[in-house]
């Protein structure tokens, strides 16, 4: 899943490999940090959901975020702070519970789902009698008609894109708009019973199944690509008013029922989303707890220059966590020649860039792998050469391999937000040494509003830094890693790191991928090595998940699934 946070880079979401019900201890290194990572899936959970120590009901929060999602619209989100925000918005077909800190799957509107013996088709049973926030029935036939629109992947380019390939069909099915309604992937029997008909086994389908695609839509109410200003509610809250890129105001869904949802809350009368804002300024904000500031937090990773704040009183305003992410600055290996992109790695300001992005040990750790340690099969193998994420970079050696190679001036461009100090800092710091190196250099500055949507535009004038620029576990598996990123189709999908276009990468990924959960494991961190070795991306940190609150919140912990706070369990103290 795409990553949003420090640098608006996806997330993520954690589960298992196989669908299972045994709870597997988490494992960890000799330095206690959490090497691999696996959950249970819980069949049985019924709503309502357990009550958080300490909770009350009432009032109103704040919350702050200079990183913009680029959408609300169930169908596209795929980054992680609106996935967060889609979980107070929308139920799900299943969902994440989070106990002791780790994710457990269980049911929302269906349960989690029957395999049939040649693993090519699923069934869930379909939970009747709930209600959007008009008082309207939620159908089974909506839920159909949601996971149809997904193919429609040419208006929502964002969302995930497992479907395409997987699902019967996927790959000559366009969705309702230009294929029709009628699809041999989904089919409905009566009011309570879906079927999933599948080109391939899927065996983490019922994980899939908890991103905000599955969330019903009723296709009299689809405005297609204008869905996104109000999407209809069906979770605890509902959309009071919204304006992209700036505001969201939420308020209660007095027509979701709190008795049939394992997971969710409703605790408070209201939620304000700001986005924009400078997150340093902001932070500072919630730290000192003014006024209306007391009940607030902002979700992006604590910049560093506020670390030496968080001691005595204030130290209970830090929350840390696991997070499943890694951040990346890719390179266009369509455009970029290999002799160019070594020769970038090589100039690479691995530590002015950690200090110009605010990074600290609190929130990260330097990355040489794509899977972060969480995944099970991550090994920390020898880095490869200049891909250590460390040091200042040596662009004298750098600017060597670009006269051997005679690419001396070679122009290298991104974009950056041009409205905030760090991530003018980050391009600062990048282009400074680039330029050292012998790189010609194009930085273009766009607004924060405008740069989701530009990174992730393929066809647009850069050639390094595009999206997404950091990734998160769909599920604790290689399988939401490599298959996503790497493959030629990735790039068709909007989820490509670095644009490979290797038919003999695709077949390696294929024959990982196909093979049971308990034997790929242990193949994932080969490919990882193999894929870092063609210097597709530049690996940057590893998330570790560490936000500031005000003192008037209660009930935050982190989300590991996505990196963020569990938003469904917050409160107010008073």
């Amino acid at each position: 899943m795409a990553a949003a946070a420090a640098t608006a880079l996806t997330l993520g979401l954690t589960g298992c490999g196989s669908p299972s019900s045994n709870n597997d201890e988490n494992k960890s290194d000799d330095t206690g940090k959490i090497s691999t990572q696996t959950a249970a899936i819980d069949p049985d959970a019924k709503g309502p959901a357990p009550e958080v120590p300490g909770a009350r009901k009432g009032g109103e929060i704040t919350i702050y975020s200079q990183s913009t999602p680029n959408t609300i619209d169930p169908t596209d989100i795929y980054y992680v702070d609106s996935n967060e925000i889609g979980k107070l918005l929308f139920r799900t077909s299943t969902q994440f519970a989070i106990r002791d800190g780790k994710p457990v799957l269980v049911p929302d509107l269906t349960d989690v789902g029957t395999v049939s013996a040649d693993k090519l088709s699923w069934t869930f049973k379909f939970k009747t009698g709930e209600k959007y926030e008009d008082g309207s029935e939620i159908k089974i036939e909506d839920l159909a008609y949601a996971i149809k629109r997904s193919f429609a992947h040419d208006v929502f380019a964002n969302g995930p894109a497992y479907q395409l390939s997987y699902f019967k069909d996927g790959d000559k099915y366009k969705g309702p708009y230009t294929s029709g309604t009628d699809y041999a992937g989904v089919e409905v029997s009566g009011a309570d019973t879906l079927k999933i008909n599948l080109a391939k086994p899927f065996p983490d389908l019922p994980f899939y199944m908890s991103f905000p695609m599955f969330s019903p839509i009723p296709q009299a109410k689809d405005t297609k690509a204008d869905y996104k200003n109000k999407p209809i509610a069906s979770g605890p809250y509902k959309i009071a008013s919204y304006t992209p890129g700036s505001e969201l105001k939420l308020v209660k869904n007095d027509n979701w029922n709190a008795a049939t949802d394992p997971v969710k809350h409703q605790y408070l009368d209201g939620w304000t989303f700001k986005w924009g804002g400078d997150d340093v300024k902001t932070q500072q904000q919630v730290l000192n707890s003014n006024g209306p500031d007391a009940s607030a937090l902002n979700y992006t990773d604590v910049d560093a220059s506020l670390i030496p704040q968080l001691t005595g009183e204030k130290k209970g305003q830090f929350v840390q966590g696991e997070s499943p992410c890694t951040y990346t600055w890719q390179i266009d290996t369509t455009q970029v020649p290999l002799e160019v992109r070594k020769a970038i790695a090589k100039a690479w300001p691995y530590d002015q860039t950690w200090k110009a992005a605010g990074i600290n040990d609190y929130i990260g750790q330097p990355a040489t792998t794509f899977m972060p340690p969480s995944v099970p099969g991550y090994q920390k193998y020898t880095p490869v050469e200049d891909l250590d994420g460390e040091g200042t970079g040596d662009p004298a050696a750098a600017k060597k391999l670009l006269e051997a190679a005679g690419k001396v001036g070679f122009e290298l461009s991104w974009f950056y937000d041009n409205t905030k100090p760090i991530p003018q800092q980050v391009s600062a710091v990048r282009e400074a040494a680039l330029k050292e190196a012998g790189f010609a250099v194009k930085a273009i500055g766009v607004p924060t509003a405008e740069l989701r949507s530009k990174i992730n535009d393929y066809d647009a004038p850069v050639n390094i830094a595009q999206g997404p620029r950091g990734w998160c576990s769909d599920w604790p598996s290689g399988g939401s890693w490599l298959p996503v990123l790497f493959k030629t189709e990735s790039i068709a999908a909007g989820t490509s790191m670095g644009e490979l276009k290797d038919p003999a990468l695709d077949a390696k990924i294929d024959e990982v991928a196909n093979l049971p959960v308990d034997e790929s494991t242990a193949k994932w961190a080969a490919l990882d090595e193999e894929v870092m070795k063609m210097y597709a991306a530049i690996p940057f940190y590893y998330t570790k998940f560490g936000v500031v609150i005000g003192t008037n919140v209660g009930g935050v912990e982190a989300d590991p699934t996505m990196g963020m706070p569990l938003f469904t369990n917050v409160f107010l103290k008073s």
